[in-house]
This record gives C-alpha cells, structure tokens and sequence, in this order.
C-alpha cells in the first residue's frame, strides 16, 4: 500500500477562504467520482461555508471532556475504518485536546497519509513554526498553535489562498468571518492593512520558495543544465583577495535593481589544500555577505573556472560577478586568466561582469610553498643532499680508480635526485637532476672535462636520466604530500571525532573547549565573543590565554558562528586548511555555551520551584497550624472576659494553662520557621566548641511529657565538638518527633555510643516506622509521614534538625527500629581531634 498524497491549501491571513477552496474542491471531486468524506470540518459559523458542507459524507468527530468541558476531535480510528479515497482535513496546525490520540492534528494526518488515504488540508502562513517570531514581530500575536514547515513542506501540493488586504477588510466588515460584536476589535487590531500586508508578503516569499523547490528538483530530475532565468541569482566569485568585499557591495546593488534577487557568494579551493587567500578576509568576506542577506559556498575543484560555471548552472544563477584580474601584464603569459575563461564558456545563458577595483594589476602574490609544509630543516637537507651530494658523488668517483661506466655512475646520481625529493620536495630534487646531468656531461661522458659529448647515445642517456630525475621527483614529492594529507586528515579525524563524543556524553566545559582549541592550534589566546544584535558591543562568554580579546577584529583569526557570536585567536594567522577543523571547533562551542546556560537556567528554575513550593507549604501552615493555638488562645481569653459567667479558680486555671500551651506552641513554631529561613539562607553560622553529650540531651527534653523518654548517655562518652544550642534544638526536634509517634504506654529511648572518632546518638521509637522510600522525604521541609496521633506541626522539625547537624560537620539518618518503629542515627564529631571546618549548608537537602 502507497502513502497518501497531501494537498495543503495555504492562506495568507485568517479569513481568505482557504476551507472555502477545499470544500469547492472537494464538490469538485465529489462530482468526478471520487469517494471522499468530510474527517473534520470547522465552518466557525460562517453561512457559506457552512452551506458547502452540504451534500458531503461527514464522518462523526469523537467526543472529549476535559475540565468539565465536552470537546470534539477527528475520529482518526473511524477514518481509518471507513478507509475512503480522500479526507478533508481543516486546520492542520490544530492543538488536539489532552487524551486525544495524538497532541496535533498534522499527526492525525500523518497517520492517514500512511495508511494511503489522500488528504486535504488547510493552514494559515502564520501557524507555520519557523515564522512564529516574525510574525508575533509583525501581529503582536504570539501563535501557540504551529505546524513544522517539513510537513507542509513535504505536502505534494500548496495552493496559496491570497486576498488583498481591501478586499478582506470588507469581508470583515460585512460580517462574513467574524460575528458583529467582534469585527472592530479585529479591524483594529490583527486585521490591520499593514498586518495583512506583511502576512500576505510572507506568504507570497514562502510559496515562491517551495516553487523554487520544485523548479530545481525538476531540473535534476531531467538533468538540465542550463538556466532557466526565473529569478535573478547572482553568484560571486572569491578568492580571499582585498577585491572581494568591493564585488559583494556590487552584486548587492545589482540585486537590489531587482525584487526577489539572491546573492550567493562562492570560493574555489583546490583539492590540495594550497591556497593564497587570506583566511581572515575570508572570514569578513562571508560576514558582510550573510549581512546583506547572501549566502556563501565553500567549493573544492582543482579547475576554477570550471568549478565556478558548474556552481552557477548547478545554483541556477543567472549572473557572475568576479574581479578583474590582479595579475600582471608578463603574469598572462601563462594563461588567459579565470574571468576571460569565465566569460568564454559561460555560453548565452549567464552574464558575467568584470568588476574593476584597487587592486587591479598590483599582482597576486605569491602562492603558499608547497615545500613549507615539510618544515624548515628538511628543506635544508633536501637541498644540501640534491647539490652538495651531487658534488660530493663526483668527487667521490673521479678519485677512484674502478670504472663503474656511465649507467652505473647515472643511477647512482639518481639515488641522490631521489633523496632530495623525499627530503625536501620537488624543488631540491629537479636542482639535484639538473646540477646531476651537468656534472655527468662534464666529468664521464666522453670528452671529460668538457661540456660537450661526443657520442650521441649519451646524449640520449643523459636526457633520460633528467627525464626520470624529473619524474621520480615528481612522483615522489606527491607520494609525500599525499601522505601528508592523509596524515593530517586522520588528525582531523581524530579531533572531529572527540568533539561528537563530547557532544554525546555532555563532558566538556567551555574553559576545557577552548583551550584544546588553543593547545591543537598553537595559539596563545582563544575567546568565545557575543552580542546580542549587530549594533552591541561584543562581550566576552569565556577565554583562555594571557591576551584578552575585546572584538574579532583584534584576533589573528576569527571564525563566526551564526550572526552574532564568533570564535577570536591571537597567536598566528592559520592556514585555511585549518579552517575547517576550527569551524568544527566554534560549532562545538556555542553548542557548549548553549548548554551551559539551559543548565544555569534549569538550576534556577529548580530553586524557583522549589522556593515557591515553599511558600505554598509556608502559607499552609501560616493558615491552618499557626491558626489553631491561635483560637483557643483567643476562646480562652474570651470566656476570661465573660462577664456572664463566674469562673471557678479551677476554671480560671485551666484557661490560662490552654493559653500558655496555646503560647508555647506558637512560640515552637514560629521558632522552627525562623530557623528553616535561617538554614535556607546560609546564616546559620556555628560556634564550635568541645561539650558533653550529657550537658544538652537532659536539657532537650524540656519539651516533651516526663516519663515519655528513656536516656542512656554513658558518663565516658568523649566530649563533642558542636554548638550547644544548636545541638540542643536538634535533639529536642528529633526526640519530640519521636514521642509523637511512639505508643503511649511505650516511651522512646535516646542513647549514645563512641565508635572510633565519632559519637553516635540514636533516638529509637516503637511507632508505626517509614517506609524504604519515604526515609529521606521526611527530612524535605513541610513533610510529614502518615498522621500525628498527638499533637501538631508543619512538618519542619526534622528539616531543621538535620540543617542544623550538617552546620555542625554531623549526619542525620532514619533507620528501622528491630522490631518495628523508626531509629534516628545522630552522629557527631569526637572532641580532642585536629579541628575541621564545618559545612554550612545553604539549603536542607535530602
């Protein structure tokens, strides 16, 4: 079974008739034969679309609630069961209602199309997802339903549905879109001339472009290669030279002439990596042209002129704009030149400008010395062994006595030619063939000692001999640059390689990024610059190196990544060879600086939650736990007051006991709040000092029944090092926790041990126990496990407790009582140890 095909008709501003067109096509259809049925329609109360429903099979929508409301979406399964030919299908870019089938309607969609269903669907330019920014810039209106351009994209057929913004303003007002009460608000607002303008304009760019598409896809398919001049497209010619930014201010005035022009920017480079062009001009080059909205292209092709006119009939260009040549006169001796090439094989078909500028007839410079890649020492080997050798072998031989004959002698000079070339390239090795044949001729090709040979079979033997120099030369100094190349692209390999694994595992940091940059390039100082629009200054995300870099500008080299960051090192000025690794490079640190601030950003967003949980929990207990010592402290006043009523002594007692319960709870909780801001601030600030455990425990249970606990502290327990008063809060939170949760006939027990350099508390009751999973939530703040048989809180003291032990240098955990119940394990630092500095937490953490 084939996928379906979808026909998408597009529409230029809400209100155009886009569902009009489709149901008019579906009649169409209808008519022909075609078995089609209405999925789902939205005539949004308009008469006469809802009038063109008629006469089509509508299949029933599926019935949603959701927040008590009923809601109604395409029945994707019946669609699927009715299995008709074609579907209409309205408002691709729709938001399905939570527990439908799938979150979006193009999904819907895409579900048909597999199933071989044809569909035809409808879209506004403003739903589409790469223009939401421009067009919430334009409108004010921030689209929340959108549609990924590659499924519109992918359509095999749009149909623009455009109207002038007059006429749809009257179709507004005259009530044909929107209900009466509605109309001026939208005639303002949205459906303003110069909004429906710039929508209709959008519209108008993005079907020229898929039509574009089209065009070239064609072309391809049909192998055509000459232009077809639909729209003007001015290609660039570069060569890194000072003329290049002279040719794209022309090509942009000539594409300004014309409505709907491209600029598109190219630079040739030869397969070999050699090149004369400046990598930093390069680099400027590309950013004034993506600046005036061109595009550029990096080609390799060892023949320019024939790369440069496959990339314009490959491009569909119709111009060529190119420099006149830096060359000068006695230079074209060795050739026309790359502009008269250009414009003798363009053909009818392209245009091409000569653009003359400064640096007309100044010269080219010279090329990049193939032999520089060798290093400086093996040049000079090379040229020591291909013309003192050559010497050295004559010397050698006309001093002794054996006659090894003119082959002999010649293969032994062409043993040094080779040499030359494996040491130091082609040039030592054509000096060592051509000093080599001289010093044959002169001193063993007969007459000796004269540059003059007699016999003419020499004559051919000394020729082959400079023919094979020559050649092995040759051969052997490509056979090196090859290895060269190959060597230096299985380093690029390599770098390339860790940079996708750090990119996979998320490992490196920006500092670490940039300064392999700078240990793989050699620089002295690399820096990540932004800003955040042309006009801003450039700041600095991260740098490493002794050198501060300000701008790009001041850089050896600058690489930019997209528009308003680049990648600037001071140092040297690299080859452009380098540049593509280094690109790779900058990619990966704005990928790394990205993910960096999602990571700062997702912190803060997690301490924002996390606050705001807070206060919700604070406003909680602010509103019920604070509430009820507050009401009976009020009730008993109150009946205090009462002059109805004679109170006993007795009663008069009791009232005053249940308003000092009602005191000192509010006294406790207000207490546990203040010191859970405290922690959560980082103020606690500990006074560490050597005391007793049998000094503060006894002390802790002030507030809890008497008989309710059972104490166990050995007199030859090792002091601790704590602060008393914090200690003292901290068990008494913990011990009161534990009473409350103890059985009332069953008191809790706190005891203590010494076990190396540490003393352990462990406060055991025999209550109902915490689960696995819940041992480290009971320490959150405003957490509490299960109900209180007795008393109150908010769920703060254990919170508290283990804030205030980690600010000792101490550790508090939940344990499970042997036998059933909760063992909360205190461990503390023995005193008359070497001093330790305590963490002062900021935050009580789980």
């Amino acid at each position: 079974m084939g996928r379906g095909k979808l026909r998408i008709y597009l529409g230029s501003a809400p209100g155009v008739g886009k569902t009009y067109a489709m149901l008019s096509e579906a009649h169409r259809r209808v008519e022909r034969g075609t078995d089609l049925v209405v999925a789902f329609v939205e005539h949004h109360g308009r008469p006469r679309t809802e009038v063109m429903l008629h006469g089509l099979e509508q299949i029933s929508r599926v019935e949603l609630e959701y927040r008590g409301s009923t809601f109604t979406e395409l029945d994707v399964d019946a669609v699927l069961a009715r299995r008709p030919a074609v579907a209409l299908v309205d408002e691709l870019a729709h938001t399905n209602v939570p527990g439908s089938r799938n979150a979006k309607r193009w999904q819907d969609v895409e579900e048909l199309l597999a199933a071989g269903i044809d569909v035809i669907s409808t879209v506004n330019i403003q739903h589409l997802e790469s223009l939401g920014d421009v067009v919430e810039s334009i409108t004010g209106v921030r689209q929340r339903e959108t549609v990924p351009d590659e499924v519109v994209r992918r359509a095999d057929q749009i149909e623009l549905v455009d109207m002038s913004p007059q006429a749809l303003r009257r179709r507004m007002a005259h009530g044909n879109i929107y209900k009466a009460d509605k109309v001026d608000a939208a005639l303002s607002n949205y459906f303003r001339p110069g909004n429906l303008t710039a929508l209709r304009e959008l519209a108008l760019l993005w079907v020229a472009d898929r039509v574009d598409e089209y065009l070239q896809q064609y072309r391809g398919e049909h192998n055509i290669r000459s232009t077809w001049q639909a729209r003007e497209r001015i290609v660039v010619g570069l060569t890194g030279g000072p003329e290049g930014r002279t040719l794209i201010r022309r090509a942009s005035r000539m594409a300004a002439k014309g409505s709907g022009s491209e600029i598109l920017a190219v630079y040739i480079a030869r397969s070999d990596g050699l090149t004369s062009a400046s990598p930093k001009e390069l680099a400027v080059q590309r950013t004034l042209v993506e600046d005036l909205g061109g595009t550029f292209h990096h080609v390799i092709g060892d023949d320019i002129p024939a790369s440069l006119l496959e990339f314009a009939r490959g491009v569909n260009a119709t111009q060529i704009v190119l420099g006149v040549s830096r060359r000068k006169v006695w230079q074209y001796v060795f050739g026309p030149g790359v502009g008269a090439s250009v414009a003798r094989d363009s053909g009818p078909d392209l245009d091409v400008h000569l653009v003359t500028h400064d640096a007309v007839g100044k010269g080219r410079g010279l090329p990049v010395a193939r032999g520089a890649r060798l290093g400086r020492s093996r040049i000079i080997w090379g040229w020591l062994v291909g013309v003192v050798g050559p010497a050295l072998l004559a010397l050698l031989l006309t001093n002794i006595d054996a006659d090894l004959g003119l082959p002999n002698d010649m293969l032994l000079f062409l043993s040094l030619t080779v040499a030359a070339a494996l040491l130091g390239g082609l040039g030592p090795a054509l000096a060592s063939a051509a000093f080599g044949s001289l010093l044959l001729n002169y001193f063993f090709t007969a007459p000796t000692h004269r540059f003059t040979i007699a016999d003419s079979r020499n004559i051919v033997a000394i020729i082959v001999f400079v023919g094979v120099g020559v050649a092995v030369a040759s051969v052997v100094d490509l056979a090196a640059r090859r290895t060269h190349q190959a060597a230096r692209l299985r380093a690029e390999s390599e770098i390339l390689s860790f940079l996708a694994g750090s990119v996979l595992r998320g490992e490196t940091t920006l500092d670490a990024l940039l300064e392999r940059v700078r240990e793989t390039f050699g620089m002295e100082s690399v820096a990540l610059l932004e800003r955040a629009s042309d006009v801003d200054p450039w700041t600095c995300a991260g740098s490493v190196g002794p050198r501060q870099l300000g701008r790009p500008e001041d850089a050896d080299v600058d690489m930019p990544v997209g528009d308003h960051m680049a990648l600037a090192l001071s140092g040297r000025v690299l080859p452009a060879e380098d540049r593509r690794v280094l690109a790779a490079f900058a990619a990966q640190a704005a990928v790394v600086l990205d993910r960096q601030r999602l990571q700062d950003e997702a912190g803060q967003a997690r301490a924002l939650a996390e606050g705001n949980r807070i206060r919700t929990a604070l406003l909680a207990a602010v509103s019920h736990d604070l509430r009820t010592p507050l009401a009976g402290i009020k009730a008993s006043v109150t009946s205090l007051r009462s002059e109805d009523v004679d109170w006993s002594e007795a009663d008069r007692a009791e009232l005053l006991e249940g308003i000092e319960d009602g005191a000192d709870r509010l006294d406790h909780l207000v207490g546990n709040l203040l010191d859970m801001s405290r922690l959560q601030t980082g103020t606690v600030s500990p006074l560490i000092r050597d005391i007793d455990l049998d000094e503060v425990v006894p002390m802790a249970l002030g507030g809890v029944p008497d008989g309710s606990v059972e104490l166990d502290i050995p007199e030859t327990l090792p002091m601790v090092e704590v602060d008393k008063g914090l200690l003292e809060r901290a068990v008494a939170n913990i011990v009161e926790n534990a009473v409350k949760y103890s059985p009332g006939d069953t008191p809790a027990t706190v005891s203590a041990s010494a076990i190396a350099d540490r003393v352990e508390v462990r406060v055991v009751d025999r209550g109902p126990g915490v689960p696995d999973d819940a041992k480290e939530r009971i320490f959150e703040p405003f957490q509490r496990h299960g109900d209180a048989p007795r008393g109150a809180g908010v769920g703060l003291g254990l919170a508290v407790a283990r804030g205030f032990v980690e600010s000792m240098g101490g550790t508090l955990n939940a344990e499970d009582t042997p036998g059933g119940g909760l063992t909360m394990v205190l461990t503390l630092r023995a005193g008359g140890l070497p001093p330790v500095q305590p963490e002062i937490t900021a935050q009580v953490v789980s």
